[in-house]
């Protein structure tokens, strides 16, 4: 039996050499038993009133100032003040040292659990997946949310609130659309960005775009007009990023304009991982915490009524209320991916013959903790669940495909079931759901009318019938417009390239003004 005096600590309360005990001691786990690689831990302890500040922000410990923040936390904090919403036990930042900001209302358990799971589970996930190396730049990121804060509220001072607040409020607009979604170009090296900031500027004040010199002040001859295909490669067309666009090319944008919405651009850019690996980073981080903290109750470092507390918040944690409850709301990404790092770790140490059949590489290799930090390196969501999602898992979850197309039959129809083609199916469209590709609208600048009135045109290929709201449509639309300070036209087409709508949205004079 182990003894009282060797546990991290007694009852509930918790003090900052308590919280060190209880980080080294997971550390000692997820280095020497889980493997894990991570960077260096910066631990935080916060109020209720400073999540909910996160919350606002974006989960960002810096951040430029913005009507939008202020809006977001009185509506948290009314909620939270009324028991209509809870609080998150942390918030982590992918950052060089990973910043975890605790509660302070936790108690002891708690805190070690949201230490497990975001010091080394989140930590772990942010350093090694592909997507997060790939796209993110985590040494960087906090010293240029610093030059991002100081950038804007001197902008503030020099041309005043209301003009940036116009241009903050247009490129959050567009946020969404300020992404490069495939790789190719070079890492982002924020730190870099900081320092050539104050050489664009001094070099975009003293040069003209030359690509408007070709724009003709009265009726153009055939001559003076580009082709097509030359105007098109000087605008960089077509363009998915539509914020770096508008920071290249816009005609009557400010340099500090400019400025801002490549800082929006890039702070888009670097939570893009995030909206693709929900599933797996919150799967990883959750399977991290169980096994730290069974490990801990195994070792003799939490009591038994500190290990059913964990219990307790873990299974609340992991609930997927069924698709007839009242609570259903789509899939719980810690159940899912809890549920999958689980099923691998079956399906590697005790694999059945459907398992051996579906997954020849994993089954029975033994090397559990291998297997899944491969996993967490290579993967994303849809590409995740189309490899590893096992008919067992679909079994146990009770999962089935409906089909629901007034177009080709009056009522729903059960389109998959459990069986072989019906499993495949399942996963599929599951993975579908998570698929950037076909749940974000495929938006492009496709031509500029530089020859008569400058509009910008974009293009949306509508997929499966799914068109764009049009109120939201005519909003973004309009802030773009702002940006433009020229006419915007967006047309969707299907598949076949057929017109379905046509948006055309002028400025209000904002950008110009400005």
């Amino acid at each position: 039996m182990t003894a009282t005096a060797d546990r991290l600590f007694q009852g509930a309360d918790w003090d900052f050499p308590t919280l060190q005990r209880i980080h080294d001691a997971c550390d000692e786990i997820a280095r020497s038993e889980l493997g894990l690689d991570v960077y260096p831990n910066q631990i935080e302890v916060i109020t209720a009133e400073q999540i909910l500040d996160a919350y606002s922000s974006v989960g960002m410990p810096l951040f430029y100032k913005h009507w939008s923040f202020g809006k977001h936390f009185a509506f948290q904090e009314a909620s939270y003040r009324k028991g209509l919403m809870g609080l998150a036990y942390e918030v982590v930042i992918n950052s060089s040292p990973c910043i975890s900001y605790l509660m302070e209302e936790n108690t002891a358990t708690m805190q070690t659990l949201v230490i497990a799971h975001a010091a080394f589970g989140h930590n772990h996930f942010f350093k090694n997946n592909y997507l997060f190396r790939q796209w993110t730049d985590a040494d960087g990121i906090l010293d240029y949310l610093e030059f991002a804060k100081g950038y804007v509220a001197q902008c503030e001072e020099r041309h005043g609130r209301q003009a940036v607040e116009h241009t903050l409020d247009a490129a959050h607009a567009l946020m969404s659309h300020g992404i490069d979604r495939y790789p190719g170009k070079k890492k982002l090296e924020l730190r870099v960005e900081e320092k050539r900031a104050g050489q664009r500027r001094l070099h975009e004040e003293s040069v003209f775009n030359d690509l408007w010199r070709t724009v003709p002040t009265r009726p153009a001859k055939s001559n003076a007009v580009l082709s097509v295909e030359r105007r098109r490669t000087l605008l960089g067309l077509p363009q998915e990023n539509i914020l770096y666009f508008l920071e290249k090319s816009a005609p009557r944008l400010q340099p500090w304009q400019r400025e801002i919405l490549r800082i929006v651009r890039h702070i888009a850019q670097y939570f893009y991982p995030q909206s693709q690996t929900k599933v797996m980073n919150e799967g990883t981080a959750t399977y991290v915490h169980y096994r730290i903290m069974n490990r801990l109750h195994e070792q003799g470092k939490i009591s038994d009524g500190n290990f059913l507390e964990f219990l307790q918040s873990h299974t609340d944690v992991v609930f997927q209320p069924d698709f007839d409850d009242p609570r259903f709301s789509g899939f719980n990404p810690y159940a899912l991916g809890f549920a999958m790092m689980q099923d691998i770790e079956r399906i590697v140490t005790s694999p059945d013959d459907e398992d051996r059949e579906w997954f020849r590489e994993i089954a029975g290799s033994g090397d559990t903790m291998g297997v899944l930090r491969r996993v967490w390196a290579n993967y994303r969501d849809e590409s995740f669940i189309t490899q590893f999602l096992s008919p067992r898992l679909m079994r146990r979850l009770r999962l089935f495909h409906l089909h629901d197309d007034p177009a080709e039959t009056a009522g729903i129809r059960v389109d998959a079931i459990h069986d072989e083609r019906g499993y495949r199916r399942v996963r599929r469209e599951l993975a579908r759901q998570y698929d950037v590709g076909f749940i974000d609208p495929n938006i492009e600048v496709v031509d500029v009318d530089l020859a008569g009135n400058r509009r910008l045109i974009l293009r949306h290929t509508v997929v499966k019938g799914a068109q764009l709201n049009e109120v939201d449509a005519k909003r973004v639309l309009q802030h773009l417009a702002d940006l433009w300070s020229y006419d915007v036209s967006l047309i969707e087409v299907d598949a076949a390239d057929t017109i379905l709508k046509e948006y055309i949205l002028s400025p209000r004079g904002l950008a110009a003004a400005a």
